[in-house]
């Protein structure tokens, strides 16, 4: 117990990390996943292939190595080109907090993509055709008529995109990001208790993903105001 109260300052300030690394991730896996699901639905041929292609490359490549990839995949684009630039720089790369936000963004992200498709395509083509015939515009029509009613339809499949986010920010600690497991290794090889600081993580991880379930549920519970209204 001692233990754990010496190590609260440095696992709470750690813990920060992994709410930031998860926040910007989140915003980046929504935009991803909108624009995959556009382009899968799309007219055009080549944005249909690239988005399948996209899904099917980091829905089936191990999760550590896509983060792996990204970091050390930009640091060699960036130093390339910085050298092409300036042939006296040395070495360029993202920071990892960037690269890791970056990389489970595009993990989480083609998960997303079919998920936010398979929302899309259960949004009624006549609620479509009404609107169009009450004179809105495209735009009109995606954000008041489709975006909110596929919302609804993809909130309980993306709130576990969520809570699978959530716990794969313990992976970014692979590459120097000082979250919570790097907290952790470092607190194990100063205590030598490995236990006690592996189940500080554990807690840490289960109260987000506790509050992450709290809040699908509250949102879908908003969601389905109007389908109550309706009975």
């Amino acid at each position: 117990m001692d233990l754990a109260l010496e190590w609260t300052e440095a696992f709470a300030a750690s813990a920060l990390v992994v709410l930031e690394i998860f926040l910007v991730s989140l915003i980046l896996t929504v935009l991803i996943g909108l624009a995959g699901a556009a382009a899968k639905l799309s007219n055009s041929r080549l944005l249909r292939w690239l988005a399948a292609a996209y899904t099917t490359v980091f829905r089936g490549t191990p999760e550590i190595l896509i983060l792996l990839i990204v970091y050390f995949g930009s640091a060699l684009t960036l130093t390339a080109f910085g050298r092409w630039l300036d042939p006296e720089v040395q070495f360029l790369d993202i920071p990892p907090f960037w690269a890791g936000s970056l990389a489970l963004g595009l993990i989480v992200g083609a998960y997303a993509t079919e998920t936010f498709r398979g929302a899309f395509l259960g949004v009624s083509p006549g609620q479509v055709e009404a609107g169009r015939a009450l004179g809105l515009g495209t735009w009109q029509i995606f954000f008041w008529i489709r975006l909110p009613q596929m919302w609804r339809l993809a909130l309980p499949t993306f709130g576990n995109h969520m809570l699978s986010l959530m716990k794969d920010t313990a992976l970014i600690s692979v590459i120097g990001l000082e979250e919570i497991m790097y907290t952790a290794k470092i607190a194990t090889s100063v205590t030598s208790e490995p236990f006690v600081m592996y189940a500080m993580v554990g807690v840490v991880y289960l109260g987000f993903t506790n509050l992450i379930s709290l809040a699908v549920a509250l949102l879908e519970r908003r969601a389905a105001r109007p389908l109550r209204g309706r009975a």
